[in-house]
């Protein structure tokens, strides 16, 4: 199945490295095909939470693990962190953003990146932050101040951390952190070589692309939908059915369009909630950030304690 999974995301990543780089060249020669928020909205929900949509079912299996029957717990749980998060982040937006896009890194970076690399050693976790790094500092550099307003509109309003922003711009520490990022595949394209671990370089300059092309939203919502929810799904349907792909992707959709439908619903009753009192591209920005941030972190922490426990 490994074998299976690695092939699959192969072939992705130069599908997803040329469609990137065609799509990041057309939205900027032709201005006015550029993505809007709504539609951005639209693709997170649909693709990118969906492969965290079957959280419900991990959960099931943690729980057996530790003995317990009901599955209520799991839920409860689940929420109740996902609440802890956003209330977390109205009363302390910069330590909570922080922490969000510290932890998303070492997601984005494993999750990319696991399934050529056997080794679970600190120093590969390391690499796996800096390279999912990038995801973070790419924006940063490609678009400074379009972010930066970004940062704003998610309820930032502290003074030290815009002047801890502007000093990372002016000491060149971005580009100090996209070097260490490049470092860091370098290191995992080496580590235990075989040539086809080249597909690392595909996804780094993939992303750079997107962000120099694009705005941060657009490219992130490119990144996040088709390069790393699309690989995660991949996974989830070979493990529901490790001899069809086509019938565990179909398994797959259906187990995962409950929570979705569900999530989409919570979604556009806050959009309508936050309409009243911002504009509606502001109102969207909150809900993909502090929306995701509220599911990462429980996500997260499911993978991390169904790996450590299932050992």
């Amino acid at each position: 199945m490994n074998t299976k999974i690695k092939k699959i995301n192969l072939n992705h990543s130069f599908i997803f490295f040329f469609g990137a780089n065609i799509i990041s060249i057309l939205l900027f020669k032709y201005s006015n095909l550029n993505i809007s928020t709504i539609l951005c909205l639209l693709l997170i929900l649909i693709i990118g939470v969906s492969h965290g949509s079957l959280d419900h079912i991990k959960g099931k299996k943690l729980l057996e693990l530790f003995n317990f029957k009901s599955t209520y717990i799991f839920y409860i749980a689940y929420v109740l962190i996902s609440v802890a998060v956003i209330a977390t982040w109205m009363l302390f937006p910069s330590i909570t953003l922080f922490l969000f896009l510290m932890i998303a890194s070492y997601h984005f970076g494993k999750e990319d990146t696991q399934f050529l690399i056997n080794d679970k050693s600190y120093f590969t976790q390391m690499l796996y932050f800096f390279k999912g790094f990038l995801i973070i500092l790419a924006p940063l550099y490609f678009h400074f101040q379009e972010t930066i307003a970004i940062f704003k509109l998610l309820l930032i309003d502290n003074e030290m951390f815009y002047l801890s922003l502007n000093f990372i711009e002016t000491n060149k520490i971005i580009q100090i952190g996209i070097i260490c990022s490049t470092l860091s595949s370098i290191f995992l394209f080496f580590k235990n070589f075989e040539i086809k671990k080249f597909v690392i370089f595909l996804d780094y300059f993939s992303i750079l692309v997107l962000n120099h092309y694009l705005s941060p939203l657009v490219a992130f919502t490119i990144y996040f939908c088709f390069l790393h929810s699309i690989r995660h799904s991949v996974t989830l349907a070979i493990e529901l059915d490790p001899n069809s792909i086509t019938n565990g992707f179909g398994l797959f959709v259906k187990k995962a369009l409950p929570l979705t439908i569900l999530t989409g619903v919570f979604s556009f009753i806050a959009l309508y909630l936050l309409n009243n009192s911002y504009d509606l591209d502001s109102a969207i920005l909150k809900i993909i950030f502090i929306g995701l941030a509220s599911l990462t972190f429980p996500h997260i922490l499911l993978e991390y304690f169904l790996e450590k426990n299932e050992k």
